[in-house]
């Protein structure tokens, strides 16, 4: 639950600007895609896809981290993973298992993004399905796990000499598409009210300086 009155108290240090901003980019969030990022370790790759999830409204963002740890590029991201909820798996064991298996279990299906034979065109997918896409290191593709337990299969066009495209890049292009498809149905694809409630508190919060201070203050009061 937030605490309204300190939510108030914390906006006096917000120009009316920055509140409507913040307002409309929550207009525009999702959780009915989410992305999945398989032991990626270019950090320059994991922070493209970072910013891309940001520019097309993707709220939630998934790390396995078998081989690789994920590591964030302030350079690339320009500050989009403060604005992200990012879930990292990254224990001892199979992450995998225990991501998609969380996903599983939060509804969502599993598209392994790959241009496997089997694979939907992305012209054809189907958007109104809650779905978790996951995007694997470029050489490598997605791992074996998920091709083996994945509710369907991914794929972009490609009429050229070359058959795979940078994570990144690939990441865009399926976002631009799925979300902006995403808005033209009757689905519910935006945030519910107490999820926007919780990422503006948050929101707000990472936007002021010596928040920690200043809250420890208005308890005094």
């Amino acid at each position: 639950m937030v605490d309204q009155e300190l939510l108030k108290y914390l906006e006096g240090y917000l120009t009316d600007k920055r509140k409507a901003l913040f307002h409309k980019v929550l207009s525009n969030r999702t959780k009915h895609f989410t992305v999945v990022l398989e032991d990626i370790y270019q950090a320059h790759n994991a922070s493209a896809v970072i910013r891309t999830c940001d520019i097309f409204g993707i709220q939630d963002l998934y790390t396995i981290e078998n081989k690789y740890t994920n590591k964030v590029s302030r350079h690339v991201a320009k500050g989009s993973q403060k604005w992200l909820t990012i879930n990292r798996f990254n224990a001892d064991g199979n992450n995998t298992k225990r991501c998609l298996h969380t996903l599983k279990e939060s509804g969502y299906q599993i598209i392994g993004t790959t241009p496997h034979n089997d694979s939907c065109l992305i012209q054809d997918f189907d958007v109104t399905k809650k779905s978790a896409f996951v995007f694997g290191v470029e050489k490598e593709g997605i791992s074996d796990y998920v091709k083996q337990h994945a509710d369907g299969f991914l794929k972009i066009p490609m009429v050229g000499f070359t058959e795979s495209l940078n994570i990144s890049v690939a990441a865009a292009i399926i976002l631009q598409e799925v979300t902006n498809k995403m808005r033209q149905f009757d689905i519910s694809w935006q945030l519910t009210t107490e999820e926007k409630e919780v990422l503006y508190y948050d929101w707000v919060k990472k936007t002021i300086k010596n928040v920690d201070k200043i809250m420890a203050h208005y308890k005094e009061l």
